[in-house]
């Protein structure tokens, strides 16, 4: 996967600052984490309870695409500075509220 940079203006004008824009990234970022994990977690429970069965080459290497699939997804950093870029991330401050 090749490295690309990231325009920081671009994030801190959308947040109002670069601190405000790391701290919602990352909120959202492990928001994404904690819903793949689930996701992956319910596609490998499918696979808990194979006794002998599992030894089929079949059940391996479903379980395996499965495994690699999660793994050439995009990470959750990427996908919620993309998100961030693209304005489908709702925030708000709730200090700026109160006045």
């Amino acid at each position: 996967m090749a490295i690309r940079t990231i325009d920081v203006s671009r994030l801190a004008a959308e947040a109002g600052g670069i601190y405000e824009a790391v701290a919602i990234v990352a909120k959202r970022a492990r928001q994404v984490s904690s819903k793949m994990k689930s996701d992956l977690d319910e596609k490998l429970s499918y696979f808990e309870g194979f006794g002998p069965e599992m030894e089929d080459s079949r059940m391996a290497d479903e379980q395996v695409r499965t495994s690699v699939d999660f793994e050439r997804k995009a990470k959750p950093p990427e996908v919620s500075i993309n998100e961030m870029l693209n304005h489908e991330i709702y925030f708000r401050n709730p200090n700026e509220e109160n006045l």
